[in-house]
């Protein structure tokens, strides 16, 4: 009795470091799968991929030297008896249980492909044609010198820069977006936005023109549908409330692209 109640623990006990390192090269190759297949860039701001990846190839390298060590540990047990037992710390969970979570968390997300946020989020989040005082404020900005060469955001930082809509009729525009449409807004018009990612997906939030089509209404441009919008700034009053809006000549569907967030 005492021999079989003897080998429980210490089973449970050569358990624990196998978990440990599986947990370790599962979230490595997490990290490694999303940067080499693209994924990372819907996840996280360019500035910060290199961190990403980084910890990807230490998290592997760490599980390899722990794997490494741990087989060495257990040849080099002659006495099964004579085997070192850990001295017991603190944890929040019981022992095995924390990285039990972690290898369960990143299986999971091995098994999920991560995609940009829906124009439903835009939505909820609420679109906006202004970069509001907490979020990302450039400290310098200069327009393109064309206004039809201007992307939506360098659209929506001149604005913040002048905000007089009037002072931008007439001038070209060619952007491309995913499109929205607004309940409040009438059904010859839809919204071309973007998400803006300063660190990670979690502080994205939308920005977005009205977009007042060249015929028909809406129904024919579908939600989270890209397009590349080709046309001329006018000033509409929507809602209540002058403002720039996009009078298309031309709305034409793209596949989303590969960095689908403006920075």
């Amino acid at each position: 009795m005492a021999t079989a109640t003897q080998r429980r623990p210490r089973n449970s006990m050569r358990l624990q470091p196998l978990l440990d390192i599986a947990a370790l090269l599962v979230w490595g190759v997490l990290l490694l799968k999303f940067w080499l297949t693209g994924k990372m860039r819907i996840l996280l701001h360019p500035d910060y991929i290199w961190l990403a990846y980084s910890a990807g190839f230490f998290l592997v390298g760490l599980a390899i030297v722990k794997l490494v060590q741990f087989v060495v540990q257990v040849t080099q047990s002659k006495n099964r008896a004579k085997t070192p037992i850990a001295p017991p710390h603190f944890s929040l969970f019981p022992p095995g249980w924390g990285s039990a979570l972690l290898l369960a968390v990143g299986l999971f997300g091995l098994q999920f492909t991560p995609q940009p946020f829906s124009s439903q989020v835009a939505l909820d989040r609420g679109v906006t044609d202004t970069l509001a005082l907490t979020r990302s404020q450039p400290q310098a900005f200069r327009a393109a010198s064309l206004p039809e060469t201007r992307s939506l955001v360098e659209w929506i930082r001149t604005l913040n820069i002048y905000p007089e809509p009037d002072a931008y009729a007439g001038q070209k525009v060619n952007l491309s977006g995913f499109a929205i449409h607004p309940p409040e807004t009438p059904k010859d018009y839809l919204a071309i936005a973007r998400f803006v990612i300063t660190c990670c997906a979690a502080d994205a939030y939308p920005i977005g023109l009205p977009v007042k089509l060249p015929g028909g209404d809406r129904s024919s441009y579908p939600p989270d549908q890209w397009f590349q919008v080709e046309g001329t700034m006018a000033t509409e009053t929507l809602n209540g409330k002058r403002q720039l809006v996009i009078q298309a000549t031309s709305l034409k569907a793209i596949p989303e692209p590969a960095s689908p967030y403006d920075y």
